[in-house]
């Protein structure tokens, strides 16, 4: 199973992501299409954003991973939320907002600038759809980090990587690769690293999940969904 794109696919799962939220028609994808050819490469551990300053232009991530990060004046930090293909950052109303949060690679990144706003009705309904899923995503980290014990937050957490992944088309069988230490995981689940440790361990023993070489695996991914009583997330009305 491969679970990473070949380089001349860079942007593949930032256009089956959108895809997944919007079907694009063929104005859509020209525009997007031109847009991804203006790429700019992110080395890891470079800031995107930085908390308090101006958000100059949005951007589209096109591969890897970010961590919006919240610094406080003693050390910690608190992860907010990870970015990942097919996400947009900055894409704010009105323009010129500051930022709430910086924003730092995590892995080797590349990013575009997405085109304009009214660009094709149905990129901005993707850039609608995109920021409610924004919205739902922080609910939820809110609701792990003020509700759950810590099996249920590192569980949910690594559903909702799961089902993410899954729109961008870099989730196989269960499975997905984990670029995150365990002290990032310690520092988005307000637990310590020790606390982490010993609830991987858990999932392992129960056979919940596989954990290897940073791939992780679910054995019975909806069965640990029933498990913790995680609902998929919905942003748009059905029926």
């Amino acid at each position: 199973m491969s679970l990473s794109p070949a380089p001349a696919d860079i942007a593949c799962p930032a256009i089956t992501r959108l895809s997944a939220l919007v079907a694009l028609d063929g104005r859509a994808n020209a525009i997007l299409a031109d847009a991804l050819r203006r790429r700019t490469p992110v080395p890891a551990r470079r800031e995107l954003m930085i908390e308090g300053q101006e958000i100059r232009q949005p951007q589209l991530i096109l591969r890897g991973w970010a961590a919006r990060v919240r610094h406080l004046a003693d050390g910690r930090r608190q992860i907010v939320a990870f970015v990942l293909p097919g996400d947009l950052l900055g894409l704010c109303d009105p323009p010129a907002t500051i930022a709430t949060t910086s924003v730092v690679a995590v892995t080797d990144m590349v990013v575009c600038t997405p085109p304009r706003r009214g660009a094709s009705p149905l990129l901005d309904k993707v850039y609608a759809i995109s920021k409610a899923l924004d919205e739902a995503y922080l609910v939820a980290q809110v609701t792990r980090v003020g509700q759950l014990d810590a099996y249920e937050r590192l569980g949910d957490f690594l559903l909702e990587l799961l089902e993410r992944l899954q729109l961008a088309g870099l989730a196989a069988d269960g499975g997905f690769i984990l670029p995150m230490t365990q002290e990032m995981l310690a520092d988005t689940l307000g637990l310590t690293s020790v606390h982490i440790n010993r609830t991987l361990q858990a999932m392992r023993r129960e056979n919940s999940i596989v954990l290897k070489n940073r791939v992780l695996r679910f054995t019975n991914a909806e069965a640990l969904r029933r498990g913790l009583g995680r609902l998929p997330v919905r942003v748009c009305a059905t029926g």
